[in-house]
């Protein structure tokens, strides 16, 4: 009996002692894991030699991002250390906890190839190094995963093929290799992951591969990312297998041929589909909706044609139609201007007919609408103006017809509207209640009556262009009230006196065209300036002796004239003037020089010379940017260099038209931009954006910054990135200018004059001080710096208490002082965006890293803040209380 009762005793005496011992033994495997690690910001403080003497067996499994078994006897079974600024070694000691199914390494620092020795993990099922430094090829032992159900090295540098090895991983669910260098073919053998859901392959720009047809037997794959990647030839037939899709982007590639009927009739569980900037051709077959519709539908900028979509009207879920850039033709689908759910239409530069229905009054979350380019025919239907979620509305280069409905902006939240070069008549409505109106352009129509005085009553417009109509009677002195960056009237029937305040802040090509318009400064005076008649006889000596004296200035005028243009002539007889238009621009150096004066210069102008905004004879207006010559490149050399920065083409760069030059300056010729600066705007104390506008003015210059980095050929760095240099256009994208100016002045004299411009020198990276060599993580932090001015709403540097502040400083020490990163984010932000500003401000901490190593790429820097991004949230504008009209 005493037997019996001490053998339970021993059993329970054993294990206790056993789980003790296992205990101490995955808690030393994970302190020797930690030992490999260099942990900056002490995440893994909780990991301590001192608790593991813990009575308790499990001590270990409250540590930092341990997670463990629910029950006895407990074994770590999951290690999330994500996003904690780790480096150093990814240990295999890691591989000693027998039961770890869960391993992720995401958002670090992590310095090193793929650690092969993880795969000695057996009960490993899921594995995420994404968004580190991990470098280096593919190995082909990468078959020893051989449990892995998610495999994850997306946003590293990962170059090299993808190695057939990888075939081995059967069991797979999601496999992500997106944001990488790989380069070659992708081999057939991602077709035998039959258990695959997501598939990511995106971001490979040395990717050349076809889309295999084996891909088609990826049955329960239910999202295929392969965008902006090097993917050629077509959309296999095979397609109609993946049944299960939901989204599949293949946008941004080079695709060619068409997309079958039996493709899109069979993917019936899309939500998403993006075949954009391919070379798709053909027309676009019925039935893509299927059973439960299409939620998001993108097809942009391709080169595809022919009828489109007859059974849209089916896609009762669709939210978004995108198929701008492309050359489709014939009537636009009907159906779509009525579907309840529609928040986004966008189908500009395509050849598209037909109409817009009335019944679009039954699209009542209809936000915004771009139609641009086409060939739109019929009346602007009343049934638009009773949406009331429509923000902005874009139909220009079109051939509408009709008066402009009365209701046309009713709604509270318009902020863009552009009929410019349609074919409407009739008089401008009174625009009364969309109090948030930013941008109105009715330019090139037939318009006639007289300019609303009610315009002047929407506060926050800011660009008016209504030139090129049959319109009558003055221009509003209430105008003049008003901040407007564009006003533009030219070339109607306009009379009487232009409102003195848009005389002086306006380029005369703004007025021209109006005979009948007068004003100081203007060619015709107003007759209530003429002199009294009571002054004339004190007038007429003056006169006279004005006369005699212009006349002797004549003399003297010409005769320097004279020796001048003889001068003149003889420089430009040894090739003084050297000029390269890379447009047609249709107008002289001398043309371009006598319009550069006090009256065109664009603000004090910037460190590397001044800013002339000047007017073509076509009407079309350029930015000249004056530098120093000094003489460090031949003519020959210098046109190279320029026509490199010319040929860079992308949608956030300015353009350069041309260039001239003598021996003392060269005149930079860009497009021009109507916004004014980023710095300009985002300052004003009296204009506020709001969050979804300062994001996508981010998306765009950290595009603009990749593509310069990585994507053109050669690789340039901007080396002056600062929000002064970053535009704005009539509808808030921003465009980048001043880029690579170090290889137009020089390196010598770039440098010196940065080191002037002491009022940007926060911009400028730590190591600018010290390194020879300028490198792309310089541009990061200069984009970091960019990024906080968003967030923060503070100017990169400011005066506190007799201090000056740059804005990384100030940003670190409110956080560290407060112990809170809510403290820093814009008050003047709606805080339903708060959210998505931690996110951003999150990711310009990590650009203004002291250490550049630890600075993202710009490739990175867009995923992350697309990653963060305001999901289903729309444009809008905010405004001070005093100037919103919706305040009480």
């Amino acid at each position: 009996m005493a037997a019996a009762c001490t053998l339970p005793l021993f059993l329970s005496v054993a294990l206790h002692v056993f789980m003790l011992c296992s205990a101490s033994s995955e808690a030393d495997t994970l302190l020797s894991f930690k030992s490999s690690i260099e942990d900056p910001n002490h995440s893994l403080s909780t990991w301590s030699s001192k608790s593991s003497s813990s009575s308790s067996p499990a001590h270990y499994c409250n540590w930092t991002g341990v997670s463990c078994s629910a029950n006895p006897p407990f074994h770590v079974t999951a290690l999330n250390l994500q996003a904690m600024n780790l480096s150093g070694e990814i240990s295999a000691s890691v591989c000693e906890l027998r039961y770890l199914s869960y391993l992720n390494l995401a958002d670090n620092v992590f310095n090193q190839p793929i650690p092969l020795e993880l795969s000695q993990c057996t009960s490993l099922d899921t594995l995420n190094l994404s968004n580190n430094l991990i470098w280096g090829p593919i190995p082909e032992q990468i078959a020893g995963f051989s449990n892995l159900k998610v495999l994850d090295l997306s946003r590293n540098h990962i170059e090299g093929k993808i190695p057939e090895s990888i075939g081995a991983l059967k069991d797979l669910q999601v496999l992500n290799l997106g944001n990488n260098l790989l380069s070659g073919n992708v081999p057939p053998v991602l077709g035998n992951f039959t258990k695959l859901v997501d598939l990511d392959l995106s971001e490979n720009a040395y990717l050349v591969s076809e889309i295999h047809d084996d891909f088609g037997k990826l049955v329960r794959l239910e999202q295929l990312l392969l965008q902006r990647s090097g993917f050629y030839g077509g959309i296999p037939d095979s397609f109609a297998g993946l049944q299960s899709l939901s989204v599949l982007d293949l946008s941004q590639n080079n695709l060619t041929g068409g997309i079958s009927q039996t493709v899109v009739a069979s993917l019936k569980n899309l939500v998403s589909f993006d075949v954009s900037q391919n070379r798709l051709t053909g027309p676009f077959p019925d039935g893509i909706c299927g059973a439960k519709g299409l939620t998001e539908l993108s097809l942009h900028t391709n080169l595809l044609n022919g009828s489109v979509l007859e059974s849209i009207h089916e896609c009762f879920n669709l939210e978004k139609f995108q198929i701008q850039n492309n050359d489709f033709s014939g009537d636009f689908p009907s159906g779509l201007w009525s579907l309840p759910k529609i928040k986004v239409v966008r189908a500009e530069n395509n050849r598209f007919s037909g109409d817009i229905p009335d019944s679009v009054s039954k699209a009542t979350q209809l936000e915004q609408v771009q139609i641009d380019n086409n060939s739109f025919t019929g009346k602007i239907p009343q049934g638009l103006g009773l949406v009331k979620s429509l923000y902005r509305f874009s139909g220009s280069l079109n051939k509408f017809h009709g008066e402009i409905p009365p209701n046309f902006c009713d709604s509270p939240v318009m902020s863009i509207l552009n009929l410019s070069h349609n074919a409407l008549s009739g008089k401008i409505p009174e625009l009364t209640k969309c109090r948030r109106l930013v941008s109105l352009a009715l330019a090139d129509n037939s318009l006639t009556g007289e300019i609303p005085t009610s315009l002047a009553d929407l506060s926050v417009l800011t660009y008016l262009d209504l030139s090129a109509n049959n319109l009558t009677g003055p221009i509003p002195q209430q105008f003049q009230n008003l901040k407007l960056a564009l006003l533009n009237v030219s070339f109607n029937q306009l009379s009487g006196r232009v409102p003195y305040a848009l005389i002086s802040g306006l380029p005369a090509s703004f007025l021209q065209g109006n005979p009948g318009l007068c004003g100081p400064g203007l060619s015709t005076p107003c007759l209530d300036d003429q002199p009294s008649r009571r002054k004339t006889r004190i007038t007429t000596l003056t006169y006279a002796l004005v006369s005699v004296a212009l006349g002797v200035g004549v003399l003297i005028v010409a005769a320097g004239f004279f020796v001048y243009h003889k001068s003149s002539k003889q420089k430009q007889q040894t090739g003084i003037w050297r000029s390269v238009f890379f447009y047609p621009l249709r107008v002289t150096e001398q043309d371009l020089i006598m319009g550069m004066d006090e009256k065109t210069a664009a603000g004090a102008g910037g460190a590397f010379g001044r800013v002339y905004v000047l007017s073509l004879p076509s009407g079309e207006l350029i930015a000249v940017k004056r530098l120093v010559n000094f003489g460090i490149h031949s003519s020959k050399a210098l046109k190279s260099e320029i026509k490199i920065l010319a040929k860079t083409r992308h949608k956030s760069i300015a353009k350069i038209l041309g260039f001239f030059h003598s021996d003392e300056s060269i005149f930079v010729i860009y497009e021009f931009v109507p916004g004014g600066s980023l710095g300009d705007l985002l300052f004003r104390s009296d204009f506020q954006l709001q969050w979804s506008f300062r994001f996508r003015i981010a998306i765009g210059v950290a595009q603009g910054l990749a593509y310069l980095h990585k994507d053109y050929v050669p690789h340039l760095l901007h080396r002056n990135v600062k929000s002064s240099n970053i535009l704005l256009d009539a509808e808030f994208n921003p465009k980048l200018t001043d880029f690579a100016l170090d290889r137009v002045v020089g390196e010598a004299a770039f440098q010196t004059t940065l080191v002037s411009e002491l009022a940007s020198s926060c911009y400028n990276a730590p190591e600018c001080g010290y390194s020879k060599k300028a490198t792309e993580q310089m541009d990061v932090y200069s984009f970091g710096v960019v990024l906080l001015e968003l967030v923060t709403g503070r100017q990169a540097e400011q005066k506190e208490l007799a201090e000056s502040v740059d804005i990384v400083k100030w940003v670190r020490r409110k956080i560290n002082l407060t112990n809170g990163a809510l403290q820093v984010l814009d008050p003047k932000i709606s805080s339903s965006s708060q959210k998505e500003m931690l996110g951003a401000l999150e990711i310009a901490l990590r650009c203004t890293s002291v250490a550049p190593e630890k600075r993202p790429s710009m490739t990175e820097v867009i995923r992350n803040l697309q990653l963060h991004g305001s999901k289903g949230s729309s444009p809008s504008l905010e405004f001070s209380a005093s100037e919103n009209p919706m305040s009480v």
